[in-house]
């Protein structure tokens, strides 16, 4: 995917700011103020064009590339793991955990599982975020081209974590299952032992005709179905129980996360005073600073007004005795019914591996926790928290940093940028060996671009250095 211009006109009057620029040989132009003021660059400028330019990135779109090509050789890792004769552990003849009837048609079958945890997602995120992204906080005037955009990443976003959950809970439990080489509860109605011969099969301890409680090895299974019998020692972990739960516990963060659905929270505002738990905040004690009367109520501010004295302390008193019952409300239920039915559904396909005797429970709930953490990291890796993100995933990272970003580097998100030495970069300076550009190269000759500024010297040289920019916006 280019990289995600769709934000600016999304967010009005947002701005991100960068220390100047200036191209070799082009003469400097002093500030009115020895500080000077951050260029109006925008987050289009960031993202590598210049101002009104925008660059398409074919690093970044083949980095984005390589993820999916690196998903689908885990996936292919995943089926090679899944298919090779498992190790198959020493087991009872006696044991009744392990002789249950095969079911022959299982409740919830391969194809049917595919289509649940892999095929519905898929349709429903694409849905979701075509018809619902960006939400209707666009401004008036968005160009559609741009609404587009944002819908495609949210779409390319939402199928990535989908992509992360499902290869790696597959890749996971599949290399457990043939690692461990559990017996399954069906294990002996599979196996047909050669009981005539069950000395020749014990396994440590003394052979006696009889078993006595003795192990026995999987040698003495005589079934001619090798893929029947291997799968019989494949029970730890559930397949389909990590498998429903990477897909559909996927799918319901994700709509809970583009629908607002989530337990009430408080935002992360400023303090507050007791005033705030009160039954009616707005009526709260106000003292004024020019009569000192106290009220309980406070006065409205008509825009037609001049300003006055008080104004600054109302608005900060507004603030602080914001209602904090009004910071937050509980989501429609039928909002809730929504989200959560996907949960519900992995519930039931990893709850009908116990009644097929397919798994034990333990392999039930430890599969199903490999779903369960691999669909949270992978909903929290391409996307912003429920609570805080306002349903929008983490933007794409820069086309500089596509692939690697280096020690130094605390976002993949923020571009290098060309910039001017600023205070405290001592470390940096000191380099410097020119004594035409720094003073004597003692480091004596060393100051700020501010401090030349404020002393009226007027700087012989703006060495360029690339660091990291965060996008910030800029209250001017």
């Amino acid at each position: 995917m280019p990289p995600d211009d769709t934000i600016d006109p999304l967010i009005p009057n947002a701005r991100s700011f960068s220390p100047s620029l200036r191209s070799p040989g082009q003469p400097f132009s002093f500030p009115s103020s020895p500080y000077p003021d951050p260029d109006p660059m925008t987050m289009e400028d960031l993202r590598g064009g210049g101002l009104g330019k925008r660059r398409f990135s074919w690093v970044l779109v083949s980095s984005y590339v390589f993820d999916w090509v690196i998903l689908i050789a885990a996936a292919a890792v995943g089926y090679v793991l899944g298919d090779i004769t498992p190790n198959k552990r020493p087991f009872l003849l006696e044991d009744p955990n392990i002789s249950f009837p095969f079911t022959e048609h299982e409740t919830v079958p391969l194809w049917l599982l595919v289509v649940c945890s892999v095929v519905v997602p898929i349709v429903l995120v694409a849905v979701i975020s075509l018809v619902f992204v960006p939400g209707s906080t666009v401004p008036r005037g968005t160009p559609k081209a741009l609404i587009w955009k944002r819908k495609l990443w949210e779409l390319h976003a939402g199928w990535l974590g989908l992509a992360l959950s499902v290869v790696a809970a597959w890749l996971i439990t599949n290399g457990m299952k043939n690692l461990f080489g559990k017996p399954r509860p069906d294990l002996l109605s599979r196996c047909e032992p050669d009981i005539k011969n069950l000395a020749l099969y014990i396994v440590g301890g003394i052979s006696n005709s009889s078993s006595n409680g003795q192990l026995v090895s999987a040698d003495i299974c005589k079934n001619s179905d090798k893929a029947k019998l291997d799968d019989g020692f494949r029970s730890y972990p559930s397949g389909h129980s990590s498998s429903s739960a990477a897909g559909l516990v996927y799918l319901s963060l994700f709509i809970a996360s583009k629908f607002a659905i989530t337990i009430p929270f408080f935002a992360l505002a400023g303090p507050t005073d007791a005033s705030a738990y009160t039954a009616f905040p707005s009526r709260s004690s106000y003292t004024s600073s020019k009569t000192g009367a106290e009220s309980y109520e406070l006065p409205t501010l008509k825009t037609n007004s001049p300003p006055r004295a008080d104004s600054g302390l109302q608005k900060q008193h507004n603030r602080t005795v914001a209602a904090v019952r009004r910071q937050a409300a509980a989501p429609p239920l039928y909002l809730l019914l929504i989200a959560i039915i996907p949960f519900f559904a992995s519930i039931f396909i990893a709850s009908s591996r116990w009644f097929d005797f397919r798994h034990h429970g333990f392999d039930i709930l430890f599969g199903f926790l490999i779903g369960l953490i691999c669909a949270f990291f992978s909903f929290r890796y391409y996307h912003l928290p429920i609570s805080q993100g306002a349903g929008w995933a983490w933007g794409p990272r820069s086309h500089d940093k596509a692939f690697w970003a280096g020690v130094g580097s605390y976002s993949y998100a923020t571009e290098r940028v060309h910039s001017r030495y600023r205070s405290g970069d001592e470390e940096e300076a000191f380099q410097s060996t020119s004594a035409d550009d720094y003073g004597d190269g003692t480091g004596n000759g060393l100051e700020s671009n501010a401090g030349a500024l404020a002393t009226g010297r007027r700087p012989t040289k703006l060495d360029e250095q690339e660091q990291d920019t965060a996008y910030i916006g800029a209250a001017r």
